[in-house]
């Protein structure tokens, strides 16, 4: 339902297998890949060539995508929980230990809490999101680095468009990907000495099973008005696609080779334009 038309739309911007690849063996490590944007990311970039080392912490879920997806390229699944260093520096020790090099890190891992007022969140909820979604992001990339260093590769950080327009009831996982973006210019200063570049994409409505997850508890007709609400909020009227986030990634692998610090909304344009905010506007 929300892929049809978005198929069509990538047919004449991704090459079939045979025709091309835009990053042939290099070698790429992709947090949170057993789902959403973070599956789209393996799938892209194994179907571009590049042999794909993903990580996650739903060990059934990610072996059954490197099944899927060995069928076709070379990916290599490793469980990990992205709050513990030593899971972090065993899928960097492990992937070179398997290939030799790094070219390219997809920081994607992390976690969006329920919808509350700051009131009712916790200092160590705080806390232990941004272990998932901030420090776990730093420690990939600082345990990564004098790899990437030798191969003049690039960061990739997945962020949120609600880092520049923020979201209500979602105090703290805004703050989250507020420093994500700050952290990936931050660090594009930094590395560019090595020629390693940082950069982000900030996604809008995806669909994905988090999405689909959001929805279940909802009736036929509020789950039909909520998902509504998510299509109309980009002004071309539908979903992001977990592939398109992976496409974005590759362009900034492969192809935006004189971009660093730079973060690319992939929003459908739901940044643009006016909308009713006053709060007594939208009881």
């Amino acid at each position: 339902m929300h892929t049809v038309n978005v198929k069509v739309l990538m047919a004449s911007t991704m090459c079939s297998p045979t025709q091309c690849y835009r990053y042939k063996d290099k070698i790429t490590i992709i947090t949170g890949g057993s789902s959403g944007i973070g599956r789209g990311c393996v799938e892209v970039f194994v179907k571009h060539g590049s042999k794909v080392v993903f990580c996650s912490n739903a060990p059934e879920e990610g072996r059954a995508v490197e099944a899927e997806m060995n069928k076709i390229g070379e990916c290599y699944f490793i469980p990990c929980d992205v709050t513990q260093e030593k899971e972090i520096e065993n899928v960097v020790q492990q992937t070179v230990e398997k290939y030799g090099r790094i070219d390219c890190l997809i920081n994607n891992a992390g976690i969006h809490p329920p919808s509350l007022p700051i009131d009712e969140f916790s200092g160590d909820g705080f806390r232990k999101l941004l272990d998932i979604n901030v420090v776990g992001y730093f420690l990939f990339a600082k345990h990564a680095l004098p790899y990437l260093r030798k191969t003049a590769g690039n960061i990739i950080n997945t962020s949120s468009l609600v880092a520049q327009m923020a979201q209500s009831m979602a105090v703290t996982y805004v703050a989250t990907k507020g420093a994500i973006t700050a952290f990936t210019k931050a660090l594009a200063i930094d590395e560019a000495k090595y020629n390693v570049r940082v950069n982000s994409f900030s996604p809008g409505n995806v669909w994905t099973p988090l999405w689909e997850h959001f929805l279940k508890d909802y009736s036929e007709t509020d789950r039909k008005k909520i998902e509504d609400d998510g299509k109309n909020a980009s002004v071309l009227g539908r979903f992001g696609t977990p592939e398109e986030c992976g496409l974005t990634c590759l362009y900034l692998a492969a192809d935006a080779t004189f971009c660093t610090g730079v973060d690319i909304n992939l929003s459908g344009g739901a940044e643009l334009g006016y909308g009713i905010k006053a709060a007594n506007a939208l009881v």
